[in-house]
């Protein structure tokens, strides 16, 4: 080819095949056992949460992690539960909180983590996390999952 045929077609651009942009070429669906779990264990870095779940929720739990095969998965999502569409998702937390502790602060702080968690690793908008404070754990209270390890033994 000569110079003066190259001058006329113009410089080469790479053909892109598929149009757009890739990031755009397809749907990314994200299960609500995910956005629980990622919910589950950012509300239990929180100061102040002892665990998660109702009473009878942790026994059965603590029952099925003592199971083989029942799997620690569960102890993840447990206490939380989420809806989730193609953009956004709602999420319903049920805690335990330690005695003493300001059950108003520590419910900002987790809806604070569990926000920033899940929009950070989902790129879902958050529209509410609902939080039921269950029951208070005192200093000298036996933990029910315990008690229900020593049931088992």
């Amino acid at each position: 080819m000569s110079e003066s045929q190259q001058q006329a077609e113009g410089p080469r651009t790479p053909v892109r095949r598929g149009g757009g942009d890739p990031a755009s070429r397809g749907r990314t669906t994200i299960a609500d056992g995910v956005v629980e779990k990622i919910a589950g264990l950012a509300a239990r870095d929180v100061v102040g949460v002892h665990a998660m779940g109702s009473g009878f929720a942790r026994t059965l739990g603590a029952v099925r992690d003592r199971v083989p095969g029942g799997g620690r998965s569960a102890t993840a999502t447990r206490g939380v539960k989420a809806e989730v569409g193609e953009v956004q998702t709602a999420l319903d937390l049920e805690i335990v909180v330690d005695y003493g502790v300001a059950i108003a602060d520590v419910a900002r702080a987790v809806r604070e983590n569990v926000i920033s968690a899940v929009e950070r690793m989902t790129g879902l908008e958050v529209v509410e996390v609902n939080i039921a404070v269950g029951d208070v754990k005192l200093p000298d209270e036996a933990d029910e999952e315990e008690e229900a390890e020593l049931r088992l033994q």
